[in-house]
């Protein structure tokens, strides 16, 4: 349980740092000053698959905790597993994300 509480903290600061740098860059585009931002790009596409494969952690923790009953359709945390799952690939896999912030942060 501690693993996943570090793993959870550390993904909501990540995703803070992604969201400030999003908003900075669209505050600069807004104001005519800017233009397109590679880190803030880096940062997003990082808290993405970060966040993705931090609840696939968490959720597989979760049903190995649980054993048997966490493999039941009635129990929450199958679906949790599953909504995880699906997270990974949803808004783009989570290689593509690895991708995107490789490229921006070596500037190409």
């Amino acid at each position: 349980m501690s693993d996943e509480t570090e793993d959870l903290r550390i993904l909501r600061e990540s995703v803070r740092r992604a969201a400030k740098e999003k908003i900075a860059a669209f505050k600069s585009l807004i104001e005519g000053e800017g233009v397109f931002n590679r880190e803030a790009e880096a940062h997003a596409a990082m808290a993405k698959f970060v966040a993705s494969d931090t609840a696939m952690k968490v959720t597989t923790d979760a049903v190995q905790i649980l054993g048997g009953y966490g493999y039941m359709k009635d129990h929450p945390v199958e679906r949790t597993m599953l909504d995880a799952k699906l997270t990974q690939s949803y808004t783009g896999t989570n290689q593509i994300m690895r991708l995107v912030a490789g490229r921006a942060i070596l500037g190409k």
